[in-house]
């Protein structure tokens, strides 16, 4: 699978307001980034731009991948809400992408994301029995089975335990190595962690901020990881 690198330019409105822009952002292919900000900043909103999910924000410019094919079918995107069906057991919502496409992949497969992601033996169960945390898994998992090579994930972990957040973080991460990944996170420590490259949206801006040297998933007390956890923090407050 070849993961295309993602391109968008120009500003981006709500009616007549702009919410950002006008701004370059380029995410290498292959690669995870890690887009940071501050609250409304349009970080949710970029990402439904690339997903075209966009509702009210309108684009002058455009979004699109760099290889110059089309987007649309090659885009996985987990949203902040996990969207599953209350009437649907956790398999057949993790299945659901596929069903509507007149594909049905095995319920084994759909089990099998749920022992990764800490949640064996419970595909039979409906949402509303599960916590917040486990009910942000199932749209993990669910995002994993979509099986794109684009992959844009708004706050994926926001709602895990610490521990729970680390391990589900170093699935995530052996899941979409070689894809194209672009990641909305309020939280210096998760980008310090896992980004390839890091992005920082403020004021309409976009700058690049430099990672750690070491590969991701990298150890969350490691010095370089806790040093860019400090600097963006920094950024952030700066950018508030």
């Amino acid at each position: 699978m070849t993961a295309p690198a993602l391109r968008l330019t120009g500003t981006a409105r709500v009616g007549g307001r702009v919410l950002f822009g006008p701004l370059d952002l380029a995410v290498p292919g292959g690669e995870w980034c890690c887009l940071l900000g501050p609250s409304g900043a349009g970080k949710s909103s970029l990402l439904h731009l690339l997903a075209g999910t966009s509702g009210a924000v309108t684009l002058d410019g455009s979004a699109r991948a760099g290889d110059g094919a089309p987007l649309a079918g090659r885009v996985a995107l987990m949203a902040q809400t996990d969207l599953l069906l209350p009437w649907l057991d956790l398999c057949d919502n993790i299945r659901i992408g596929a069903r509507l496409r007149g594909t049905r992949p095995s319920r084994a497969q759909a089990e099998a994301l749920l022992d990764r992601l800490g949640l064996a033996g419970m595909g039979a169960r409906k949402p509303g029995a599960l916590s917040g945390g486990q009910r942000q898994r199932v749209a993990l998992a669910r995002t994993l089975l979509e099986d794109r090579p684009v992959v844009l994930l708004d706050e994926p972990f926001s709602a895990l335990d610490v521990a729970t957040r680390l391990a589900v973080q170093d699935m995530a991460a052996h899941a979409l190595r070689g894809r194209t990944v672009l990641h909305v996170t309020h939280d210096p420590a998760e980008a310090a962690r896992l980004g390839d490259s890091i992005l920082l949206l403020a004021g309409g801006q976009i700058r690049a901020v430099a990672p750690p040297p070491d590969a991701p998933p990298r150890a969350p007390d490691a010095t370089a990881t806790l040093s860019a956890t400090g600097h963006l923090t920094r950024l952030l407050l700066e950018a508030a």
